[in-house]
């Protein structure tokens, strides 16, 4: 099949239209501005259309030049991922796996939980962040392989889930340096007085802390409620207030936010559940996941 025009006269006014003039475009070409020019009187030739007009002491696009540039623009792209798609081809098989992450699962726990897939070979992961129920419904649409979650499924003979407990954590308190001698001071009772920060009830932990404080006859001095468990670590981590988090990712937490603990919240615990579709066949990565360490 013959062309009416040649791509190499087509990539010489794509470079002009993008650098805004032939000058600039010959300098990025590393050629000379009147053989630039000859190639793009060459392509408006063959096209029988002007694509470049003055402007100022540049150059801009006609309408002809406009709807050439759109579609250069995704010819070249086209062409500059070619050498990567190339290297997949060719390189070792990538092993997809597409992850829901419910939106109140502790973000620092979810490397932990994928811990038994992270070191499979060529291993390709896309992961969705979204609330539970949106994710169940991707999850029975088999757009996810498999969901990261606080609580399980629940029951419903529509949805053709399954749940599979992958442990728990129990919960601590931890205090920035400004709060630390006062949290530790009578504590848990302290918790009344010192500013707390805690997740919303889009947590399924809530419920639980909720009850544990009930419990105690404990009313907490709480200066701060939040959705996003990493965004109620920052603002804690800053000094706002003392908060809960899995003794999963103590590490992680005393590092990555200059927190220490300051005691157990006894009795209460974060729990963690992989949730799948039914499937003749299940994903061998999920199926590793479920397995466990």
């Amino acid at each position: 099949m013959s062309t009416l025009f040649s791509y190499r006269h087509l990539y010489y006014f794509w470079v002009v239209a993008k650098e805004g003039g032939m000058v600039r475009a010959a300098e990025r070409l590393g050629m000379a501005v009147q053989t630039v020019s000859t190639q793009v009187r060459e392509l408006e030739r063959s096209l029988g259309h002007s694509l470049l007009k003055p402007a100022g002491r540049g150059l801009a696009l006609t309408e002809a030049g406009l709807a050439a540039m759109r579609q250069a623009e995704q010819i070249f792209q086209l062409g500059e991922q070619l050498p990567a798609a190339l290297r997949e081809a060719t390189g070792s098989p990538a092993v997809r796996l597409t992850l829901g992450v419910s939106d109140a699962l502790p973000k620092l726990a979810v490397r932990q939980l994928m811990q038994p897939v992270m070191q499979t070979p060529g291993l390709r992961l896309l992961c969705h962040e979204d609330t539970f129920d949106d994710l169940l419904g991707d999850l029975a649409l088999h757009r996810l392989d498999v969901v990261l979650a606080d609580r399980p499924a629940p029951a419903n003979p529509n949805l053709k889930v399954y749940s599979h407990s992958l442990g728990s954590s129990p919960l601590v308190w931890y205090a920035p340096p400004a709060w630390q001698a006062a949290a530790r001071q009578d504590f848990p009772r302290s918790l009344a007085s010192v500013p707390v920060l805690l997740p919303t009830g889009h947590a399924a932990v809530r419920t639980a802390l909720d009850q544990w404080f009930e419990r105690l006859g404990i009313r907490p001095h709480i200066v701060g409620e939040f959705e996003d468990s990493a965004l109620l670590k920052t603002f804690g981590g800053s000094g706002m207030g003392v908060f809960p988090a899995a003794e999963l990712v103590h590490d992680e937490v005393t590092s990555r936010y200059g927190v220490e603990r300051v005691g157990a919240c006894e009795g209460v615990a974060e729990h963690f559940f992989a949730i799948a579709a039914h499937r003749k066949v299940l994903h061998p990565l999920v199926q590793m996941l479920l397995a466990g360490p």
